[in-house]
This record gives structure tokens, sequence and C-alpha cells, in this order.
């Protein structure tokens, strides 16, 4: 028997008629019948018996259309398996991190996976940034990009980079020739900050708080370019990654200083959700991103 035999037998059981096998199978009455003469007559057996003006399975046809079952799930699992090998997966991800400064990288590498998997739809959710683990949990993105890690088991968290928090002044600020600065250098100046809370500021979370030291004055700037230009005229400073300040250094216009003696290094990670069952392409991009992201800078 032809796969178009099973298919035959699975719509005239399913859909209950011969007329609405038609339909499905877009056969002419003559064709169906021819095809169903067909596959009786290799068989050798009747399939069907017309049954009160219904046509009811014989033992024979129960047995072929239970291998049509059988068949035709496998050949559709292994068509879909060799379209995935062919054009990729299918999918979405939904992506926040918790700092615009991340979508100065975010954007490039999203571009270099969607060339390797051009059907997965990469979707960044500017509406979490600030927030993302909280839209983690709500199931309002997939994958969440932080630095600043709590504690709860239904999130589950991987590496991605380590860099380097340092301070941006201009060149004619008085901090511009030192080695580093401690605490207690920000008590009489104006700092500008992405955005409130200063809870979720690396420079106050980490360096400035344990101090309790708070500086003169803060102003929240949610624009890299805006507060860097305040910070050339002379009016703030501000704190920067330092991968990300690199092209702004060229002009000599701004100098990074390191936040103490030792640096302030943070580690970033990915966040997913730890209970749920993720698409394979899920942990391709994971790992596409780890790899990425140490081939294409040295943070």
């Amino acid at each position: 028997m032809e796969i178009r035999h099973l298919k035959l037998i699975k719509a005239i059981v399913e859909e209950g008629s011969i007329t609405k096998a038609i339909d499905k199978l877009h056969l002419t009455q003559s064709a169906l019948s021819h095809q169903l003469k067909e596959a009786e007559y290799q068989l050798g057996t009747a399939i069907f018996l017309r049954i009160n003006k219904k046509l009811v399975l014989t033992k024979a046809g129960e047995k072929i259309y239970e291998l049509a079952n059988e068949i035709l799930n496998k050949l559709t699992e292994t068509e879909t398996q060799i379209k995935q090998m062919i054009f990729g997966e299918h999918g979405e991800i939904r992506i926040s991190t918790e700092c615009f400064s991340s979508y100065h990288w975010l954007p490039s590498v999203l571009k270099q996976f969607h060339l390797l998997y051009p059907n997965v739809e990469l979707k960044i959710v500017i509406e979490a940034t600030h927030m993302p683990l909280q839209k983690l949990l709500d199931n309002t993105i997939d994958i969440a990009i932080v630095s600043d890690q709590i504690k709860d088991s239904s999130i589950k968290y991987t590496e991605l980079f380590q860099d380097e928090v340092v301070m941006v002044v201009s060149e004619n600020h008085s901090w511009a020739d030192k080695k580093y600065v401690i605490a207690e250098d920000f008590a009489h100046e104006h700092l500008i900050i992405h955005s409130l809370p200063m809870e979720t500021v690396t420079i106050h979370q980490f360096f400035l708080a344990p101090a309790k030291i708070t500086p003169k004055k803060i102003t929240p700037m949610p624009l890299t370019e805006a507060s860097l230009e305040m910070v050339k005229a002379d009016m703030g400073i501000m704190s920067m990654a330092k991968w990300a300040l690199q092209p702004y250094l060229k002009s000599n216009t701004v100098k990074a200083v390191k936040v103490g003696k030792n640096g302030l290094k943070r580690k970033h990670f990915i966040a997913i959700r730890a209970n749920e069952d993720y698409p394979d392409y899920f942990n391709h991009f994971i790992n596409f991103l780890q790899s990425e992201i140490n081939l294409q800078w040295n943070i």
C-alpha cells in the first residue's frame, strides 16, 4: 500500500463520511472510490463495510487504520525534523536587561544569532528594563540579563561575563590624573546616574552605600550621550562599564578613573525560569551569547 492509501483511510474514518473525506483530500468522488478499491485489491480484503449508509471498518480495516496513524504521525514528525535541520528551529525569545547600557552590545549579538537561526524571532522588551527579574517571573520575558541577583528558587542564573565599572570625568576634572578614587571623594561631587532607585545603581550599591557616602547631588539621566555631554562640560561625573566607554576615550575629552584600589568588578548573568522546559534553541542562544561576547569583547 502507498502513503496516499493510508491518508485516504484515515480521512474517511476521522471525517465520518466519504463526502467530508473528499473535501479534506481534494479528490473527486470517482478518484476516491478508485483509490479505495485499489487499496482493498492490494490487501485482498475489504477495508470498510457499508452499514446503515455508514462506512464501518472491518477487522482488517482497523489494523490498517492503526498502521496509518503510526506511519503518518512518524512521517509528519520526520518532515518537521528535516525542515528544522534545513531552515532552523522556529520560535521566539523575549529578552531584556537591567540597564540601558547593555543595549550597546546586545543588538549586534542578536543580529549574529539571527543569521544562524533565521526562524527564531528575538524581541528586546524595553519596557522590562530595570525590572527584568520581575518580568521574567510573570512571563513577560523569557531571558533577563542582570548583574544584581535575587535569591529565588524559581530563577536559574548562568554567568555571562565580568566587566569593570569606572568613573568618567572631564579632562579638566580634579580626578583626571588620579590612579583611583575612594568613596570619600564622592562627597562633594555631582553624580549622574542612568535611573532611580539608587539601590539598582552599581556604584552606589557596591561602593558608596557600604561606606555610607552620599554625593552632594544626584541626577538621573537615562541617555548615555546626554550624560557624557554633561561630563565633558564639567557638570558632573558618571560611572560606566569600561568596555562601553572605550569609543568615547578616543576624543581625549573624558577620562576613565578606577573605582577603588582594586577596581569595581561586577558579573553579569543570564536569568531564566528554573522550572520551565525551554526549547533547544534557548540553550543554543545562551551558549551563543557566552561565546560571542568572549570573542568580540575583552571584558
